[in-house]
């Protein structure tokens, strides 16, 4: 079976790190709960792929991560008591992450790194390509890009990673690809990656976001690759090799994002993206694009 040509219908969402750099509020709450508005961030991650017909959802979790099941799962006691208040509008919020995927749960035990996370999939995923997406990147659902990736996976076969251009100086903060032009003017065919370069040792200013679409070919190079960075297993290191090695048959495009991206691993920007997302919601936008007008010309006239 040709798998790089197979209808991707699953997706695998990595969520089992331990969010330190929101301490202490992920103590005890899983940082991909924490809420973006009012809807965890997690939830916006599913809805994500889902929007991009993968209906067949794994996520990788780990200790402490039961509140993930259990926003995806039914809450009888609270349903029932919104519908006898016949609070519709807030029932219909509840229920509508019940239902959005077939969703599976397995845990990564030790956490070694984003590529061993990834093997955790192997199993479920089986010889099929695949998307993985971190909960720590939000994509505006506006700008289509998981569906965009997955027909340019259809079209170039192989692994497709999502890339965004950022300031040089940034670059040390992100996996780096080096890169060549093809016919299509937003994809791009990588020739080498780099996890985490300095500035100076970066191939270009392109950096690895967190969506892919992967080959199962990457679960061979991932049982055979060695901890790197951090002493984990890093996914860049199997797509370095799966991009470099042509006998592996397997290449890695790229398609290059200049939409708008929502970091929430974060606090900065994570707090930015509340901002944002809630100045565009119809209920809370007006009162609150007035409110932070008046507060920013307040502290100007400071």
């Amino acid at each position: 079976m040709d798998s790089s040509r197979t209808r991707i219908t699953k997706a695998v969402i990595p969520a089992a790190g331990l969010g330190t750099r929101f301490l202490p509020a992920t103590k005890a709450t899983p940082k991909e709960m924490l809420p973006v508005v009012d809807k965890p961030a997690i939830q916006y991650v599913v809805e994500e792929a889902v929007s991009a017909g993968l209906t067949d959802v794994l996520m990788i979790t780990g200790r402490n991560k039961r509140p993930l099941e259990d926003h995806f799962d039914r809450n009888h006691e609270l349903e029932e008591a919104l519908r006898k208040k016949g609070d519709d509008g807030r029932l219909a919020k509840v229920a509508e992450s019940n239902d959005l995927a077939n969703i599976h749960y397995v845990r990564q035990g030790d956490p070694r790194g984003l590529g061993h996370a990834v093997l955790c999939a192997a199993e479920h995923v089986g010889d099929q390509p695949f998307a993985v997406l971190l909960g720590d990147d939000l994509i505006d659902p506006r700008d289509p890009l998981l569906a965009r990736m997955v027909h340019a996976q259809a079209d170039h076969g192989g692994s497709v990673i999502a890339l965004m251009e950022v300031d040089p100086e940034q670059i040390h903060l992100y996996g780096c690809a080096a890169v060549e032009t093809t016919a299509d003017s937003d994809v791009v065919r990588v020739t080498d990656l780099v996890e985490k370069p300095a500035a100076a040792d970066a191939p270009s200013n392109y950096a690895v976001i967190g969506r892919y679409v992967l080959d199962p070919a990457v679960f061979d190079v991932l049982r055979t690759t060695e901890p790197g960075r951090g002493n984990e297993i890093q996914l860049t290191d199997a797509l370095q090799r799966l991009a470099t090695d042509e006998a592996l048959d397997s290449p890695v495009h790229g398609v290059v994002f200049k939409g708008r991206r929502y970091d929430t691993g974060d606090r900065g920007d994570y707090l930015r993206a509340i901002v944002r997302l809630a100045c565009e919601r119809e209920d809370l936008g007006a009162d609150l694009r007035a409110w932070l007008r008046k507060y920013v010309a307040e502290e100007m006239a400071d």
